[in-house]
Parts: structure tokens; sequence; C-alpha cells
């Protein structure tokens, strides 16, 4: 049997089996020329809507874990795991309200006990956090055996990409088979895949964008925080794993985006800190009161936590003073009405739909800025 080819076809052909020129490996830094985003360079585009009210909008979200294959419900809103934001004062606090808190890695097993004891209800929506140095597995371990209600682990490093945290990860899953693992920091898919395939159920995205974050200064990495969720948000979801926006809100507005980008949770820093429920004490200064709130690679948490900054190493966050906002819940209804008020918008019912009807636009400028922002 003779097949014709029309000429076309058959150049392509020739074209496609021609053996491939071999070039030698660049020496050169490599630039990749995609424009990469964050949250104030763009806005989300408004739909027509069926809604008629915020009230009618469902925040709640429900997820089952790939690895875990244990099962969430409330609203995906989560105090980072800071020693001034991430206490079990500001747990029951946001408790009342079904968000999550990933609490900070400095309280003694004895405190995670004693608070167990006191508000078991809460259990459900918090994770112990951990680092991943000498000490760390054990001492995590014990939280998690002394507290046997207790169903998230927080396996939380600055720089997610070294082998030694996927091992550490790995140790983890084998050990707590059950539990659900959340693991960061990350900004790329390809880490986000390895991490899932690893052990890890939700994965932690974001390098620098944080209020008190000075990696990107000290170091020169990140990545542009919009950028990093839609793409560790369509590499997680293609193995049946979950994200979360870590860094860079400042307003409800970037709360509404990091979602609409694909975020199953945002954690919160820099928007939950000087509040009553925030670690530190109250500083006095003109008849004005202050909390502390300070990055947990700076001075100051180092000097806290072991003593100084090491020899080897420069600080990689600030210290600031946050003005007193007095108790949390003002801020926490903040919040949940402008991401409401974002689904109004897109016309999406539930917080569920709210990235089904994202189209965002790239802009210049967000704000009117000529009574400031």
């Amino acid at each position: 049997m003779s097949i014709s080819i029309s000429l076309p076809i058959q150049v392509l052909l020739c074209f496609c089996v021609r053996p491939l020129p071999v070039h030698p490996v660049s020496k050169m830094p490599r630039i990749e020329n995609d424009i990469k985003l964050d949250f104030k360079d763009v806005l989300l585009r408004p739909k027509r809507s069926t809604l008629k009210s915020r009230s009618e909008v469902d925040l709640m979200r429900s997820y089952t874990f790939r690895n875990s294959k244990g099962t969430y419900r409330g609203i995906p809103i989560i105090a980072a795991n800071m020693d001034t934001v991430g206490t079990f004062e500001m747990a029951l606090a946001l408790h009342q309200f079904t968000l999550f808190t990933t609490v900070h890695k400095h309280y003694s097993v004895d405190d995670w006990v004693e608070f167990a004891k006191k508000n078991p209800e809460c259990l459900k929506n918090l994770a112990v956090s951990t680092g991943t140095g000498e000490g760390d597995f054990d001492r995590v371990s014990a939280i998690v055996e002394a507290v046997p209600q207790l169903q998230y682990i927080c396996v939380d490093v600055a720089n997610g990409y070294s082998e030694h945290f996927v091992h550490f990860v790995k140790d983890v899953r084998e050990k707590f088979r059950s539990h659900t693992i959340m693991a960061g920091n990350v900004v790329t898919g390809e880490m986000v895949e390895e991490l899932i395939l690893a052990g890890a159920d939700i994965i932690k995205v974001g390098i620098g964008p944080g209020s008190v974050c000075t990696t990107r200064k000290k170091t020169g990495v990140g990545y542009p925080q919009l950028s990093a969720v839609l793409e560790c948000a369509d590499a997680a979801h293609g193995l049946g794993g979950h994200i979360i926006s870590d860094g860079g809100c400042t307003c409800p507005g970037d709360v509404s985006k990091a979602f609409g980008a694909g975020a199953d949770f945002v954690m919160l820093g820099g928007m939950l800190a000087g509040h009553s429920e925030s670690g530190g004490e109250v500083i006095e200064k003109n008849g004005k009161k202050y909390k502390l709130f300070y990055g947990m690679s700076s001075d100051t948490a180092m000097q806290k936590h072991a003593g100084g900054v090491a020899d080897y190493r420069a600080s990689e966050g600030k210290t600031v003073e946050v003005p007193y906002k007095g108790p949390v819940e003002a801020t926490i209804r903040d919040v949940l009405g402008g991401v409401r008020s974002t689904c109004t918008y897109v016309g999406a019912g539930k917080l569920k739909e709210l990235s089904r009807r994202t189209t965002f636009i790239r802009v210049t400028q967000q704000l009117n800025t000529v009574f400031g922002s």
C-alpha cells in the first residue's frame, strides 16, 4: 500500500527526525522572561451575580487530605506560627470563627498538655509547629504523643529546598501516618510535588513576602507571591494536595486574591500582629500603646530563643512596633467581611467557587492615595 504525504507534512517530518544539534551547557546565569506578579499588581474583574447580600456567601471549606486521609472543615484562614501571632490566646479567639492557628514551636510539652486539658474543643483547629534542627523531631513527637487529639503537624523552615528538609518530612510521615502534615516554605511547582510525594498534605508557599521578612533584601532570593500561589496550587491540585499562601497579605483584598489564585488556605502574620491575643508585652510611648512584632529569623527572635545570631549567618527579619489594636475579633470580622464582599462582586456564592470566578487584570495602581494608603 502506498501512502502519499503532502509536501508540508513531508517537510515537517524531515525536520522532526533530523538530529538535534548538541550545544555545550551554558555557564551563564539563566533569566526567565515570564513576568511574575504580586498581589499589588492585579485586581479582580467584577462579574454579574445572583447574590443579593454578603450574608449569602458561605466561607466554610471542607477538605480531605491526600496522605493522612484526614478531613477538615472551617474557614481556611490561618494564624502564622510566629511567637507574636501563633499563640494559644490567638487560637482561642480564632476558634470562635472556625479559623485555624499554627501554634509557634516554643511552647513546652507541659504547656500543650495544660492547654489541651482546658480547651479540648480548640485542638481540631490547631497545628503543632516544628523546625528540623537537633532535638526538634523528639520534641514534636513528645507533644503529639502527650496530646493525642492533635491532628496537624507543621514542619516549618525558611528554605524548603534542602534534602534534609525533605527527609525530615518523610520521617514525620513515617512515624505519624494519620496526621495531616503541613510543610514549607517553597515557591515552585516541582518542590511542591516533591514534598507531597514525600508525605506532606499541605504545602506552605512563600519566600520573602512577609511584612517583617528581609530574606529578599539579604539574599536576593524570592518569588512574587501571586504567581507563586498560581503555579504551586496548580502543581499541588494535580496530585490531590493542598497549599497555604503564606505571607504578603496587607489587607482583606489580598486575602481574596490569594484564594482567587487557588490557595486552599491563607496564612496571616502582620495582619494579626499587635492584638491583645498576640504575643509580647504592651509598650507605651508618648501616650500611645504598641506591641513588638518580629520575624522568626530576626535578631530579636534569635536572641530570645537561641541566645543570639549564629556567627555563620545573618538576620533575615526585622523588628517593628505595631500600634496596639485591642482584641483580634474586629480584625477578623473585617477580613471575613472583605472576602464575602469579594465573592459578591464576582458572583461566588461559596468560597469554594471564588477561584473559578476569578479573572485577574494587571494594573499599575490599585488605590487612590491622595489621603494616604
